[in-house]
């Protein structure tokens, strides 16, 4: 049976994803008392990174803001799936608490809360009110494996 969450990412046209390896030494998620903690996703799509490289406004190579947008949403998706791994049903979350977004920023560009908007307007299309949260996005030099951008998130959940 799906739960209400997963119908809701269905009606959306979302599929939760596989839950991907992680690319070093950690879990992708962990359960403390009422609070899941959720590792950096990257916006792994079937395994591999769509897009590769730095973000900003000026071309040359560079990934769009936009696109990075897009990117961060698929981040946000690949952070439910590690919820799901560790707590099995999405009907558990409680809220949303925490966003932390990480965007490869060429040097110059200042668009990072433009980009990890499409995290937090994801999860406010799925969760409504529970999906308003705190949150950070910062802009650094770079990213594992050359991903434009990574998202962790902090999840209260029903016992």
């Amino acid at each position: 049976m799906t739960g209400r969450i997963e119908a809701r990412l269905t009606e959306l046209g979302y599929t939760l994803p596989q839950l991907s390896p992680p690319v070093a030494a950690y879990v992708p998620a962990v359960v403390d008392g009422d609070h899941v903690w959720v590792s950096g996703q990257l916006p792994m799509v079937d395994g591999a990174l769509p897009l590769t490289g730095r973000v900003g406004s000026g071309g040359d190579g560079l990934v769009s803001p936009g696109e990075a947008s897009g990117l961060a949403r698929i981040c946000a998706l690949n952070a439910l799936a590690a919820v799901r791994s560790v707590i099995g049903d999405l009907d558990r979350i409680q809220r949303i608490v925490k966003v932390t977004g990480f965007v490869a920023s060429d040097p110059g560009f200042t668009g990072q809360p433009l980009v990890i908007n499409g995290a937090s307007e994801f999860l406010g299309e799925v969760f409504g009110p529970v999906g308003q949260h705190a949150r950070s996005a910062v802009g650094v030099s770079a990213l594992p494996l050359g991903a434009p951008v990574e998202v962790e998130m902090v999840i209260a959940i029903h016992p």
